[in-house]
């Protein structure tokens, strides 16, 4: 069986907080996920198990995640001394969309039409207002709800790849609000 892995992950400081988004390999990662269709399983990791997560990118047949390529593995490029572009295969939906578009989408401007109203649980920056009062308390729950949100991203991007391998296409809402059609080719 094919082993894709769903990937996603929030990071502990903000593009502001480091300089700007050259800088993602500043901005640590608070919490990574993945999800395995051959474990059939979530896994979450810490800044602290970077090395298994990327091992887990590394060994997998395809990786699929939304902007992964161009912001996550940068985030991930600093706790290791070779490139994870060149070791993956992957598919990025956001970068795959935006060469057939011609501009950028966000995750829910497609989850929102293809899934029939699912959409994001949360905002990147209210995680990273978790990290930061997780920092300053402790409490674990906080790091629960980064990782709460970060599955569900995960889940959302799944959904949205599953839909469009088996369909052919997936839905996107234009700033007009209207839903329009792509097709798409993906494994």
């Amino acid at each position: 069986m094919k082993n894709i892995v769903y990937f996603d992950l929030e990071t502990r400081l903000s593009a502001a907080q480091v300089g700007g988004w050259g800088f993602a390999g500043k901005m640590g990662m608070s919490v990574g996920v993945t999800y395995s269709t051959r474990d059939k399983a979530y896994h979450i990791y810490t800044q602290d198990q970077t090395e298994a997560l990327i091992e887990e990118l590394r060994t997998a047949d395809m990786v699929v995640g939304y902007n992964h390529i161009g912001f996550d593995y940068e985030v991930l490029q600093a706790f290791t001394f070779w490139s994870i572009k060149d070791v993956t295969h992957n598919l990025d939906i956001c970068s795959y969309m935006t060469e057939r578009l011609g501009h950028r989408l966000k995750l829910d401007s497609i989850a929102k039409v293809t899934l029939g109203g699912c959409s994001k649980t949360a905002d990147g920056t209210d995680a990273l207002k978790w990290w930061a009062e997780y920092e300053k308390t402790g409490n674990p729950q906080l790091m629960l709800d980064i990782a709460r949100y970060c599955c569900f991203d995960v889940k959302v991007t799944m959904e949205v790849h599953k839909f469009g391998v088996e369909n052919g296409y997936v839905l996107y809402e234009n700033k007009q609000g209207e839903a329009v059609k792509i097709e798409v080719d993906w494994q």
